[in-house]
């Protein structure tokens, strides 16, 4: 089997789309050159999960540290019916 060099544009749709970017540059080029689509494939995955890492890990970290650190702030009282 001949395996075809893609150019290296296509790792702007993972870049810019990331992980739908990834998948469609994978399933385009996957059989001219496995090796650059699964780097696309990775490279979305990738920019997919730095915001979760940054802004959603640390939040839900300090959401459940605030109250050791503000013991003077009572949460409301529920009562039930």
């Amino acid at each position: 089997m001949q395996v075809r060099r893609r150019s290296s544009l296509w790792f702007l749709l993972p870049i810019v789309f990331n992980i739908l970017g990834g998948l469609v540059a994978y399933f385009v080029i996957r059989d001219d050159d496995p090796r650059k689509a699964r780097s696309c494939l990775l490279l979305g995955a990738i920019l997919a999960a730095i915001p979760v890492l940054l802004i959603f890990v640390p939040l839900l970290v300090g959401i459940t540290i605030l109250p050791h650190f503000m013991p003077h702030i009572q949460a409301p009282q529920m009562r039930y019916m």
